[in-house]
């Protein structure tokens, strides 16, 4: 029985579902939500804290403060309430309300931005309140979890290698693409691994991260209005874009199976599940990374008006969240390594490539 004295010190690393009888496809979730902030952004969250204080810039006259859609957010709020930081989190109008509500439960104060950019996002304008406020009061210190390579090193140090350990004949490891904290630390130790792993990064329909246009995105956590500055491309093999009612369909499923997780988990399944479909996988190990559950999510994703009002009446068509008959909506033919833009008339007639030979 673990006994622990700060909400930090406990995180369940092993536990996996096993999502073949849901989808229809060999694919075990890592369920990254097990711990007092309820995300995989703990991980960050902590090794961020640690490194700022080892290297002295954080003291007990410290101020906190961060740009956050939300779970990094609260993570943070845990952390700085255990050790007695100030923190201060600068979010926007796209966040869910419970997790606004559970940082000032935990005595942190939110900032939201509500001016919205050109190009569809918050993320610039959130950036640049926070640079401001750190150059008005010398107090406020900034982790910059899009900079940070603390982010990715938590990953690289516990996330990659608690996979490698359960599973060591690993094929396929999806993983989601926000701050690309998980993605980097995860593809950079797979680089490194005795076996080839295919890394596949699932990045959400509208977010410019890995190029192509700006949308509109209402589901908080995967994707970014501006290319992650952490971001190597190099360490990842494939990008797949999951559409926000492909992310919406996926949670329902997986709900009703008995799994309610967050929509940042909706779109790694969804993507996977699409990537699954396209491969001939039944002989491969594939695992995706699950990143939060779906309390959070009960006033959005699971909200029938906030469901219609954005996405219309049909989102969630009973035929196509049944066991027999569910599939994610169709998405462009995708080639190794990139997404195909049908609308310039590309098609994809290669032969599935073979999974040994890695991107160079």
């Amino acid at each position: 029985m673990p006994v622990i004295s700060v909400p930090h010190a406990f995180n369940e690393d092993d536990l996996y579902v096993d999502l073949r009888s849901i989808i229809g496809h060999s694919l075990f979730l890592k369920c990254e939500g097990f711990n007092f902030a309820g995300s995989i952004k703990l991980k960050a969250a902590v090794e961020m804290v640690e490194a700022a204080e080892r290297g002295g810039a954080l003291t007990p006259e410290s101020i906190l403060v961060e740009s956050s859609s939300g779970n990094l957010g609260v993570a943070l709020s845990m952390i700085a309430a255990s050790k007695g930081y100030r923190f201060l989190c600068v979010t926007d109008s796209r966040g869910n309300l419970s997790t606004r509500m559970m940082m000032e439960a935990l005595g942190s104060q939110v900032h939201m931005i509500a001016g919205q950019e050109a190009n569809g996002g918050y993320l610039g304008a959130r950036i640049e309140y926070v640079r401001a406020l750190c150059a008005s009061d010398s107090r406020y210190v900034w982790l910059s979890q899009y900079t940070n390579p603390s982010n990715w090193k938590a990953h690289y140090r516990r996330t990659a290698p608690e996979i490698a350990r359960q599973f060591p004949q690993l094929d396929v490891l999806f993983v989601g693409a926000g701050t690309t904290g998980t993605l980097m630390g995860c593809a950079r130790y797979f680089r490194e691994w005795h076996r080839p792993v295919r890394v596949v990064a699932v990045d959400s329909v509208g977010s410019v991260s890995f190029g192509g246009p700006p949308g509109r995105r209402m589901i908080p956590g995967l994707g970014m209005s501006m290319r992650p500055p952490l971001l190597d491309e190099s360490y990842v093999d494939e990008v797949i874009r999951v559409e926000e009612r492909d992310t919406v369909r996926t949670c329902h499923r997986l709900a009703r199976s008995g799994f309610v997780f967050g929509g940042s988990t909706g779109t790694v399944v969804s993507g996977a599940t699409d990537w699954l479909s396209r491969h001939d996988a039944r002989e491969l190990t594939a695992v995706a990374i699950g990143p939060d559950l779906g309390e959070r999510y009960l006033d959005t994703i699971y909200q029938a008006s906030w469901l219609r009002d954005l996405y219309g009446d049909n989102v969630l068509n009973s035929e196509e969240i049944t066991a027999d008959s569910w599939a994610p909506s169709p998405t462009p033919p995708t080639r190794w390594g990139r997404t195909v833009d049908l609308q310039n008339g590309e098609r994809n007639n290669n032969q599935r490539p073979q999974l040994q030979d890695r991107k160079s």
